[in-house]
């Protein structure tokens, strides 16, 4: 801050006002906001400080750290405003301290608007023509005692463009209307009231019809603001940005001027007061509409873009942290027709073996001498797993590759994997460091194949946007998007922890305190000098500092290390516990690593001291029963009904299996191998009521579906859930 003078930020407010919203205890938001400013990550404060702050998770740690960043920009707009208002001599002890105590941008911005330069308007042209003075008289409302001809005859300027009364009177209306529609209370009220009782509203523009087929239902449509779901007002606004539909906020005009009268028109006697109501209505329609339209739609875009990535969040999540099928030597398929089946092998560490092309699909159909060269490649590198990509080509890929291990009796498990993000990895920059000679369509087989061993892994390579488990993600905020979604991502990947030397870059970079630059050194390092056997080897890798090591070291493994804690969520910091364990029981700290018999004999009461709290203590005991616990479910595989490869082939009332692909505030959408997705509407997902999709399914899990309705015009499938669920209610 340049002037000091207008530093706005108070810290203590700020933390006060953050409990309150949060419902928890000041002192835990100011132990965090600490944390935060020396430099921790919202990770490791909630895994290895929860006696500082008291058990606050990362959502509640997240929530602390936005509130500050915001708390901190509204200050900064805050002081800016202060001293453009100072600058101009305006600035009063009155309105520093209104400024000062709000704590809303829009309203801070209503109290800013008098003292913001305009454009040229009709005030201000009104008062280069000397019209402010009658302008005054006018607000006033005082009897004159006068006829009104008195009073605007001097304000009659043929030179200044006045020619007569009448323009004079226009002039100053038209003064007096800016000004009652920069009244902040005002602008307060009047959004407020739309937003409660106005209603969002679209309509078809002339001559769109034929172009905007996808919006029928919005071609005269009208909801409540109060009411209206974000997935159908992102769909409005898709509609509007696209020139197709009009968007706008509908109001009770007759209630709203009636409040408006009342509130500036308080005279009946004054001699100008028909004037002032006419202008009323000219400040409302022409000013105050339109900024209270701007704003609640504003508002509106502000909450469905937030419910949106809140909804696009939990699907990544739910994807991310998708069962991984293991470290087993797997074959990557990526389908195709003319171009046929690109295959490629890696090893349970997900290292490059051999890669093929196979035409087992039309028009070569080539299936006896596709059979031979992947049962050769099964054979040769004693493969495990086939996983197939769900794009063009999968049900006929999949169907011989079925055909092929029935026949030549193989123990093989085939997978089909989505490939949503495998074409945008194979052409990134990761790729191409990753696997410089080999061609984009080999990539792609081999990004599916590691999708199928560690969906985590592989999928932190890719834009998480390009993934598809978002709705209407082109239309939110770009900026909050991308930072909520590389928190979701930094919490799976931390949550799971990495094997430092197993790990790419790419996921390196989403561990706490490492980042991308220091998760390059770290691949180089280990790429030069061979694996890390102990986490404090790791420490030798340039520039990587003491905090840095701090913030990382719980979330990185060391498999087979000599070190068996290396292997475990408990920080380097705690060993030392450990070892006290140990000793209390007499065993060597190696026995007690995984033994959930012996760690149940230990009081975690017995081991707190100094910064070592509770917290801290049972998290150990609980990590030294079941060490390195992956917290993901168990791997399970989704079975396409043979015969079923196209919309062709569906008939209603078949019971099928598939794959949740995405969750939305409206239902879910299912893989059911044919190409294209159904649509499990919220009101067919069980057999009770069910106010949020999220609450009975979640991205991954393998359901059984009924077709309900198959409309191949528009190619949408209706299913329901409800066949086979157990009544509840």
């Amino acid at each position: 801050m340049d002037d000091g003078s207008f530093d706005c930020f108070n810290l203590e407010k700020s933390i006060a006002a953050i409990a309150a919203t949060l419902k928890v205890a000041p002192g835990q938001v100011r132990a965090a906001a600490e944390l935060l400013a020396a430099g921790g990550t919202i990770p490791f404060i909630a895994r290895y400080r929860k006696e500082a702050t008291r058990g606050l998770d990362e959502q509640a740690l997240r929530a602390i750290d936005e509130s500050l960043a915001k708390a901190r920009e509204l200050a900064d707009r805050k002081a800016t405003i202060l001293k453009t208002i100072d600058g101009q001599g305006q600035l009063t002890d009155a309105l520093r301290r209104q400024i000062e105590d709000c704590g809303d941008k829009r309203e801070l911005e209503d109290l800013y608007l008098p003292f913001k330069p305009k454009r040229r308007t009709r005030a201000t042209i009104a008062r280069e023509r000397g019209l402010e003075p009658l302008a005054e008289i006018l607000l006033r409302q005082e009897p004159l005692g006068r006829p009104r001809s008195e009073i605007l005859r001097p304000y009659v300027a043929p030179e200044r463009e006045v020619p007569d009364e009448a323009a004079a009177l226009a002039g100053a209306c038209d003064i007096v209307a800016e000004h009652w529609s920069e009244d902040a209370p005002t602008r307060g009220w009047l959004a407020g009231h739309a937003a409660q009782s106005g209603a969002v509203c679209s309509k078809l523009r002339r001559g769109k019809q034929e172009e905007a087929a996808k919006f029928e239902m919005y071609f005269d449509h009208q909801e409540p603001c109060r009411r209206v779901p974000s997935h159908r007002f992102l769909a409005m606004q898709r509609g509007e940005a696209e020139q197709l539909l009009r968007v706008s906020i509908v109001l009770d005009d007759e209630e709203v001027l009636r409040n408006l009268k009342q509130r500036f028109v308080r005279n009946p006697q004054f001699e100008f007061h028909r004037d002032l109501l006419a202008t009323v209505e000219d400040c409302y329609r022409r000013l105050l509409l339109p900024a209270t339209e701007t704003a609640v739609l504003q508002d509106l875009k502000e909450n469905a873009d937030a419910e949106a990535i809140a909804v696009f969040a939990r699907n990544l999540r739910e994807l991310l942290l998708a069962p991984p099928a293991g470290p087993q030597v797997t074959i990557g398929i990526d389908p195709g027709f003319r171009t046929g089946c690109k295959v490629a092998v890696v090893d349970g560490t997900g290292k490059h073996l051999a890669h093929t092309t196979i035409y087992p699909t039309p028009p070569r159909n080539d299936v006896e001498q596709a059979e031979q060269a992947l049962a050769g490649l099964i054979e040769e590198h004693g493969a495990r797993l086939i996983a197939i990509g769900n794009g063009t080509a999968s049900r006929e890929t999949d169907a011989f590759v079925a055909a092929m291990l029935r026949q030549r009796r193989l123990e093989v498990t085939k997978v089909v994997v989505s490939e949503s993000g495998a074409s945008i990895y194979s052409a990134s920059e990761t790729a191409a460091r990753e696997h410089p000679d080999l061609d984009l369509t080999v990539r792609g087989a081999l990004s599916i194949a590691r999708r199928l061993q560690d969906p985590l892994a592989e999928l932190v390579k890719i834009d998480p946007k390009a993934i598809g488990v978002g709705q209407y993600q082109h239309d939110v905020n770009q900026s909050q998007l991308r930072k909520t979604l590389d928190w979701e991502v930094e919490s799976c990947v931390n949550s799971v922890g990495v094997d430092v030397n197993m790990a790419s870059a790419s996921l390196l970079a989403y561990v706490a305190g490492i980042g991308p630059k220091l998760a390059e050194r770290i691949v180089a390092y280990r790429d030069a000098n061979g694996r890390f056997e102990s986490r404090e080897a790791i420490r030798k890798v340039p520039k990587l500092g003491p905090k840095a090591f701090e913030q990382a070291a719980g979330f990185l493994r060391i498999r087979d290390g000599a070190q068996p804690l290396d292997n475990s969520a408990v920080h380097p910091e705690s060993y030392h516990v450990v070892e006290k364990m140990a000793a209390r029981l007499g065993v060597a700290a190696r026995q007690l690593v995984g033994n959930a018999a012996l760690a149940a004999r230990l009081r975690a009461e017995d081991f707190v001291e100094g910064a070592v709290g509770l917290p801290t203590v049972r998290d150990i005991l609980a990590e030294l029963a079941k060490p390195g616990r992956d917290p993901r479910s168990e791997f399970k595989v989704a079975r396409f009904a043979e015969g079923v490869e196209e919309l062709e082939d569906l008939r209603e009332g078949m019971i099928l299996e598939g794959v949740v692909t995405n969750v939305t505030r409206f239902g879910a959408f299912v893989d059911i191998g044919v190409h294209q997705d159904g649509l499990v509407h919220i009101s067919q997902l069980a057999n009770k009521y069910v106010q949020d999709p999220s609450e009975v399914v979640s991205v991954g899990d393998v359901v059984k579906v009924k077709v309900l309705e198959v409309d191949l015009d528009r190619r949408r499938v209706a299913l329901s859930r409800k066949q086979g669920l157990a009544p509840s209610g």
